[in-house]
């Protein structure tokens, strides 16, 4: 599925935005844009984006945050929603050279993955389930979709799960969770707890080393504070 190689440092950021809608009930695309662009990340998962639905008036949300902050978007759209849909996307330095889209458990809205190649690693993008049973479903479905990749794989977003529950132990036996979870991402303004999350797959021999990590204080353009890591990647 896809060839082996060695990736170099990786500067990662996950973050929920929301909408671009921040806690004083605001839009505020270019706020959002700022909180991105001062972590110069190479690659960014996003959750929460409208796209082309009437309350956000027409506006697709990573385009938007594409001008922005220079990079190139990839969206999936979770659910339709109000004209339009409502999903996740990636934003990263460099255009992939392939994604897909696996759709992902969710019985109070539909959920999605997107996996994407690029040249020195392949990175994932998720928003999980609210749902325990669900969030669980999800992992068998996620290794499935990786167990052909020979490349440094990373996964990110939010998970809507503590770091001791059933889900994320069942994801800790293939994946090393690369963020510090005692650092809280929830809620902006006075976060009680971590579900965001960065992740190195570890299942296909890959090691990773964290250099730097950091839940960055916001606490207003968004309800979740973003998340950064930056990692190297050490050979098999």
């Amino acid at each position: 599925m896809f060839a082996p190689a060695h990736a170099q440092q990786v500067n990662i950021l996950s973050y929920n935005v929301h909408n671009c809608i921040g806690m004083d009930k605001e839009y505020n695309y270019r706020r959002i844009a700022n909180v991105i662009s001062q972590t110069s990340p190479d690659i960014v998962a996003l959750q929460e984006l409208d796209s082309v639905t009437v309350r956000n008036k027409g506006i697709h949300a990573l385009g938007e945050l594409e001008k922005l902050t220079g990079m190139h978007g990839t969206y999936a759209a979770a659910i339709p929603f109000q004209g339009g849909s409502y999903g996740i996307g990636i934003l990263s330095r460099e255009i992939p050279i392939k994604y897909k889209i696996i759709p992902m458990p969710g019985r109070e809205e539909k959920r999605t993955l997107i996996i994407a190649e690029f040249k020195d690693y392949v990175f994932c993008a998720t928003h999980q389930s609210l749902t325990p049973e669900d969030q669980l479903l999800a992992v068998p479905l996620i290794e499935k979709a990786l167990q052909n990749v020979d490349k440094p794989i990373f996964m990110a977003g939010d998970m809507n799960s503590a770091p001791a529950s059933v889900p994320q132990l069942e994801l800790a036996k293939h994946f090393a969770t690369l963020n510090d979870t005692t650092s809280y991402t929830f809620p902006a303004d006075r976060p009680n707890r971590c579900i965001d999350y960065i992740y190195g797959y570890s299942k296909n021999g890959y090691r990773f080393d964290v250099q730097y990590r950091k839940v960055i204080e916001d606490t207003i353009s968004s309800d979740h504070r973003p998340v950064q890591v930056i990692v190297q990647v050490k050979g098999k």
